[in-house]
Parts: structure tokens; C-alpha cells; sequence
């Protein structure tokens, strides 16, 4: 063997030695961290998941979308003001932690408090310049208006944003405790509830046990609402009412939560260290 092609096998195994250290750090990134290891395998389940129920339903009811028009869309815009409450919320609190500002924000006098209601006021503004193009486009390309469900449309709209106030709440609280390597809660919260929030088939569709988790959901109650609007023209009182207990019950619990663990990150000093 001649003495360049030691020294290229010696290169070689210098840099399969490299290429195997960080897998090794990666390995030990992702084996520490749980929310990691969730993420894995968390959204291939949901879609899975989502996509067995609507075909399950619209194997049996193949007409179903053509009683009411505009039922998906309707339901696809509805689902959209839940997800960016929520993640309208959670971005704002990682994008503290993103610059490592939140250290001088609660030297200042701003309380807990005083953050969370902004962050929900900026959650509000960002769903509102998100969707409201995509519902305005949808009449053109489409001939569907979500306007249409009336003012039914301003209680599904509020008692959304509200739960996705709460679900931003509790992840910020949990990446508040975690660390950065909970990141993916933020975006992984919404989805999470996808299959049993009743988006696009009736809450009927699920198995039994997960009907009564579906029914412990306020968007689970918005949803069918949504759709007792569109095909029998009535706005079901039941429904709303028991969004807006859950909603009431879970948002103070949620906000406990954070405020909890927000004590708790000063108390240990984490809120100046915002790594992993």
C-alpha cells in the first residue's frame, strides 16, 4: 500500500470517526428529550388517525358534503382560527426565548400577567390577518362565504380562539419547565386534538371511548354546532353553552398552570437560561 493511500484511508476513517461522534450527540439529544421522542412518532399517527376517520365517514356517507356547500371549507377555515390562537400565542413566548429576552422583560415592571394578555391580543391580530384572506378568497374561487353561518359564525370564531388561548398556555408552561427541547409542543398541541375535535365528520363517527373525550372538548361542541348551522339552519344553544364552560374551566386552569410553572422558572433561574 503506498503512503497516499494510507493517508486516504487514515482521512477516511478520521472522518467516519467524526460523522459517527455527532450521530452519537444527536442519539444522546434526541434519547434524553421526550418531547422529541413524541414528535417521532406523533405525526404520522395523527394523520393517520384524521385521515381513517374521514374516509370511515365519507365511505358511508358519500353525499354528505353535497347537502350543505362549503362544509369542509367552512371547517377548514373554523379549524384554522384554532390552530393559530394557538400557535399565535406560543410563537410570541418563543420568540422571547429565541433572542433570550425574557430575563429583561421581568426586570422590568411587566407581570406575568400583563405578558399573557398581550400575547393573547397578538394571538387575536394574527389570526385574524391569516384568515380573513383565505375566508374573502374563498367566496370567488369557490362561491362559499363562512359569513354565511351569520352570527353564529362570532360565537364558533370566540369560543376557538379561547381554547386556543388555553392550549397555548399550558404548551408555553411546558416548554417553560423543559426547555427549548419542548419546542415541538407548540406546534404539536392543536394537532394533537385533530381527530377527536370532530372537524370534518360528526363526533357519531368515533369510537365510543373517544366520542366522550370529543365531548369534553369545546371545538368537539363548535363543530357540530357549525354543522347544525349549515344543514338544519339552527343554532344549537346546548353546544355553545357547553363551549363556553369548558372553555372557562380549562382557561383558568390553563393559566394557573402557566403562572405556576412561570414561578417556578424564576425560582431555579431559567428564565436567563433558555437553552435546552
Amino acid at each position: 500500500m503506498t503512503m497516499a493511500s494510507e493517508a486516504a484511508a487514515a482521512m477516511m476513517v478520521l472522518r467516519l470517526r467524526r460523522i459517527y461522534a455527532m450521530e452519537l450527540r444527536y442519539w444522546y439529544l434526541l434519547r434524553r428529550s421526550w418531547p422529541r421522542l413524541v414528535d417521532l412518532v406523533y405525526w404520522p399517527t395523527i394523520q393517520m388517525l384524521l385521515w381513517g376517520f374521514i374516509n370511515s365517514f365519507l365511505a358511508t356517507n358519500s353525499s354528505w358534503v353535497a347537502q350543505a356547500g362549503g362544509v369542509l371549507i367552512a371547517a377548514v377555515l373554523l379549524w384554522d382560527v384554532l390552530f393559530r390562537s394557538q400557535i399565535g400565542m406560543a410563537l410570541s413566548f418563543l420568540e422571547e426565548m429565541w433572542s433570550r429576552n425574557l430575563g429583561h422583560l421581568f426586570v422590568s415592571p411587566l407581570t406575568p400577567g400583563e405578558w399573557v394578555v398581550s400575547m393573547m391580543l397578538v394571538s387575536l391580530m394574527r389570526t385574524v390577518v391569516g384568515v380573513l384572506p383565505a375566508a374573502l378568497l374563498a367566496m370567488p374561487v369557490f362561491g362559499y362565504s363562512v359569513f354565511d353561518l351569520g352570527l353564529p359564525l362570532l360565537a364558533f370564531f370566540i369560543n376557538l380562539m379561547v381554547m386556543g388561548w388555553w392550549l397555548g398556555l399550558i404548551a408555553t408552561g411546558l416548554i417553560l419547565r423543559w426547555g427549548l427541547g419542548a419546542e415541538n409542543l407548540a406546534w404539536m398541541a392543536v394537532f394533537i386534538l385533530a381527530p377527536v375535535s370532530a372537524v370534518y365528520y360528526p363526533v357519531s363517527v368515533l369510537p365510543p371511548l373517544l366520542q366522550g373525550v370529543a365531548w369534553l372538548l369545546p371545538s368537539s361542541h363548535v363543530f357540530e354546532g357549525m354543522r347544525a348551522v349549515q344543514f338544519h339552519h339552527t343554532f344549537p344553544l346546548g353546544d355553545f353553552a357547553l363551549a363556553v364552560g369548558l372553555n372557562l374551566v380549562y382557561l383558568a386552569g390553563a393559566a394557573a398552570l402557566f403562572l405556576r410553572l412561570f414561578h417556578q422558572a424564576q425560582q431555579r433561574g431559567a428564565l436567563l437560561v433558555t437553552g435546552e
